[in-house]
């Protein structure tokens, strides 16, 4: 891509990373600003994303035998309070319903921060025999989370996520699921969104409320901050018992059934922003652009021109392919300047010349790389093209996470690196919680997540110098 910046309505990264993004998110389209403060309207463009990634997730889920269902908005308090760590995790983020209509409800009913509660309320009325486990649900849905800080896809009063909840007869079958699901968003960020990711387990400060084990899979973003992908939850039968969820096991008797749950957010977008982004907008991965390729007349009031670039979106259509045609009266450079902006990941130009010639030339969103191509070799061509669209951002993206990993073996030194360089850095730990909140006292970063691949980078701990437990990625996150 040229260097030149091209969209003048958008800050440099380089100056102003914060600001940059969110030009992207209004100038790209994606959203904007709702009339209630912290909340956010998911315009066409950014919904059409969304729903794309929706498709690929939801078709993944159903390989693995999970069905959709649709829980309630509402909780009631007392049916939130009944498993104490979930409540005191998310109170001070719970939006609240007291009145219906002009009366006041006898009870309060929170807006749903998550829905472990109202899944455990149904299952405690529908599961009787282990021959209906396991039970594999996931839900597409909006939640609320009252946030004192907002920004668009990273952090909003109420965000979209697919929230996936099972229930299984043994704890190794849930602790299986766990490990799948993670799996699954780890394949899906890598071959889908084309970000790597580190796979790892939170810490117990991190995790999520009232799990016994949460995983996750984390990245980098081009500013060197880290940012939590997706999560996994393991919460063996902690829910059960809460919630008198039982059934009738294989010797008859009463048992409680081992619980996970697992999310994914539209936050995956922002992730798509500020790994791939640039000067001149978006940078979306071909899976999930709502336009996979546009296709440009060159000097459309010649005879044929237009007709010839119609025959193009005709074939590509027949291909399977998301694709559109500009034949506005714009400008060629606005045009171009337009669709960068909007990450459409592939250009298909076609003028008087390229048809005497039998060809068209094709541009890569990601590097502006320019390719020839026959019109007889078009679908190919193009498929090709997109592949290795998808393969350079995903390169460029394991560049920079590679590149961004330092060791340290004292908090003054993971502060050092951290300070100089961003990214991950990786020390030894031996587990105590008072060297995780030392970390963040005196040198900005949060535990981000122990890591699946360890390695021994020395034998005590960088905090306290005790003998270390594991391997640890710290970082600035978002």
């Amino acid at each position: 891509m040229a260097k030149d910046k091209k969209v003048e309505q958008i800050t440099d990264m380089e100056v102003d990373f914060a600001q940059w993004y969110t030009d992207i998110c209004r100038k790209a389209e994606l959203v904007e600003y709702a009339s209630v403060k912290g909340f956010t309207i998911l315009r066409p463009y950014g919904y059409a994303i969304w729903e794309n990634m929706q498709r690929i997730m939801d078709g993944e889920f159903k390989k693995t035998g999970h069905v959709n269902v649709a829980m309630p908005v509402l909780i009631p308090e007392s049916l939130l309070k009944k498993e104490g760590e979930l409540v005191q995790g998310f109170a001070p983020e719970v939006a609240w319903v007291t009145h219906g209509g002009s009366e006041e409800l006898e009870e309060r009913l929170a807006f749903r921060p998550t829905s472990e509660t109202m899944f455990c309320d149904h299952w405690s009325r529908v599961l009787h025999s282990y021959r209906e486990l396991p039970m594999l649900y996931n839900q597409w849905c909006s939640v609320i989370r009252w946030e004192k800080t907002t920004r668009p896809f990273l952090r909003s009063r109420e965000f979209w996520w697919q929230e996936g909840h099972t229930i299984h007869e043994t704890a190794e079958e849930a602790r299986a699921e766990t490990e799948q699901q993670l799996n699954c968003y780890a394949d899906f960020f890598e071959k889908v969104l084309a970000i790597p990711v580190v796979r790892g387990r939170k810490t117990d400060k991190e995790k999520f409320a009232g799990a016994e084990a949460t995983y996750t899979v984390e990245c980098l973003m081009k500013d060197h901050k880290a940012l939590q992908g997706a999560t996994s939850h393991y919460f063996g039968d902690k829910f059960s018992r809460a919630y008198d969820v039982t059934f009738t096991g294989r010797d008859n008797k009463l048992q409680y059934p081992f619980q996970t749950s697992w999310g994914s957010t539209t936050r995956m977008i922002g992730a798509v922003i500020m790994a791939h982004g640039d000067n001149n907008g978006l940078v979306l991965p071909p899976a999930i652009a709502p336009i996979q390729v546009i296709v440009l007349p060159v000097a459309q009031h010649k005879p044929g021109v237009l007709e010839a670039a119609n025959a193009l979106v005709e074939r590509l259509t027949a291909a399977g392919l998301r694709v559109k045609i500009d034949d506005s009266d714009n400008s060629m450079g606005w045009k171009c300047a337009q669709y960068e902006m909007k990450g459409v990941p592939l250009r298909v130009e076609i003028g008087p010349r390229d048809m005497e010639n039998g060809q068209c030339v094709l541009v890569r969103r990601n590097d502006g790389e320019k390719t020839v191509v026959a019109l007889d070799t078009l679908e190919s061509a193009v498929a090709q093209q997109l592949q290795l669209v998808h393969d350079g951002m995903f390169e460029k993206a394991k560049k920079n996470l590679d590149e961004h990993v330092f060791a340290a073996s004292s908090i003054e030194e993971a502060k050092e690196l951290q300070e100089k360089n961003g990214g991950f850095i990786k020390t030894m730990w031996c587990g105590d919680l008072q060297c995780e909140l030392d970390m963040k006292e005196k040198a900005g970063m949060s535990s981000r997540c122990i890591p699946f691949e360890q390695e021994k980078l020395g034998e005590v701990c960088a905090c306290c110098g005790k003998p270390a437990k594991h391997m640890i990625y710290w970082g600035v996150a978002y």
